[in-house]
């Protein structure tokens, strides 16, 4: 008998109990429409030394305990799992209506499992198909694949394998069979346009966290009214007088920060009534990084989805200088938030950081991806992207970074809460 198979004997809250304590190394990968709102995330399953049996039980575990729903802040969620886990634990996959399934070609040769996959698109489960190199089934052609395209609702190819006349006929061709048809590793901005062209129901790839190459910087008045913000933030040396002054004009910036100062989360012991209240609570430097992490934020120019990642990474570095001092902990959140800074402005780094006069440790890792910042932001980059381990690194990191990582997103999702907020 199989560990898989033990696994679905044992009760669900044994199951829970035992696992939701081992943080899943697993980073959310979002897919976005062609307005840039989220249509579902995948999760993104990175190995940290377990056997696939003891790694999937743990998917399950966050399953039932509701770890995966809350990651998806109750959106649509992908997430790959065994086929010893899907032939058994259908049921419970079915419990949970956000979540969908993604399934490969090669499972068209197992009658069990087609089966399986049938029953549970038939009972509401959304199933993605992922071709990734595969050819496209032809109408007509192999029995098995079209088969399975009659019963998936999903099917993603992927764009950077394609040349453009290619990625059009595929998409054309799989849209007309009625599929949402989504476009994996888009990872440049030109291919990125060209989806947008095409009937494509959801975009994912590197596109979102890379920036566009522009010849002349021009920032629009929101953005400029952010860049001015945050020079005024990184000038000023004063107290949480003057702290209180450089915001005292935006009223619903404050009204948000207030909001999230003494909001459940941060479990305060006598609620904050100002800025400089808050700035003496937690400190000036603190304070500045939440005022910018505001104001980023609330750029409703920009993808949601980038500006929770730019949080996530100011978060995360943060978390991994826990052996630095208090100051070098702050500038390193700061490293984190502003690493994206030229992917929200649209504007070359060297450019923006003219206007906003930063520590030279920030800097230098902004710019050249060195001093002592830049092997922080060199991890999280990796952790995003799946790639930590194939760097090298131990289960121990994984598994310490997966912790950071999921209190990251937990933080990003609760701020960015309060940055789309409007006073009443």
């Amino acid at each position: 008998m199989s560990d898989t198979t033990v696994a679905s004997n044992v009760p669900e809250a044994y199951l829970a109990a035992t696992f939701n304590e081992v943080p899943l190394p697993v980073v959310r990968v979002p897919m976005l429409d062609r307005e840039n709102q989220l249509v579902a995330y995948e999760l993104i399953i990175q190995g940290d030394g377990d056997d696939e049996a003891n790694l999937m039980r743990r998917v399950l575990s966050t399953i039932v305990d509701g770890s995966v729903t809350r990651l998806a802040r109750d959106n649509r969620v992908f997430i790959r799992l065994s086929r010893d886990l899907v032939m058994e634990q259908s049921e419970l996959v079915l419990r949970y209506p956000r979540i969908g399934l993604v399934i490969d070609s090669a499972w068209t040769d197992d009658e069990a499992m087609m089966a399986r996959l049938q029953m549970l698109s038939q009972r509401g489960c959304a199933l993605l198909l992922d071709l990734a190199d595969q050819p496209i089934p032809q109408v007509g052609g192999d029995r098995g694949a079209n088969i399975l395209l009659s019963f998936v609702r999903f099917v993603r190819i992927d764009a950077s394998r394609l040349d453009a006349g290619t990625l059009r006929a595929h998409c054309e061709q799989l849209h007309a069979r009625g599929l949402q048809v989504i476009a994996g590793h888009v990872e440049t901005h030109a291919t990125h346009e060209l989806c947008l062209q095409l009937p494509f129901a959801a975009i994912q790839g590197g596109y979102l966290l890379t920036p566009e190459k522009v010849d002349v910087p021009v920032l629009t008045a929101n953005r400029l009214s952010v860049l001015r913000l945050l020079r005024a933030l990184e000038e000023e040396s004063a107290g949480p007088v003057e702290l209180g002054q450089v915001i005292r004009n935006d009223a619903i910036l404050s009204y948000k920060l207030l909001g999230c100062v003494n909001s459940a989360y941060f479990a305060l012991p006598k609620q904050l009534k100002s800025v400089e209240q808050a700035a003496i609570f937690f400190g000036l430097t603190r304070m500045r990084n939440w005022i910018s992490t505001m104001a980023l934020s609330g750029m409703n120019d920009r993808p949601p989805e980038l500006l929770r990642a730019a949080l996530i990474r100011a978060h995360m570095c943060e978390q991994l200088a826990q052996g630095m001092s208090r100051s070098e902990r702050e500038m390193a959140f700061t490293a984190g938030l502003f690493s994206l800074l030229e992917t929200l402005m649209c504007a070359p780094m060297d450019f923006l950081l003219e206007h906003v006069p930063l520590a030279p440790e920030i800097r230098a890792v902004l710019i050249d991806r060195r001093g002592p910042f830049a092997p922080l932001l060199e991890q999280v980059i990796q952790w995003e992207a799946g790639d930590l381990r194939n760097s090298g690194a131990q289960p121990q990191q994984i598994r310490r970074m997966a912790g950071i990582y999921l209190e990251a997103t937990r933080w990003a999702d609760h701020v960015y809460s309060f940055a789309e907020q409007r006073p009443s």
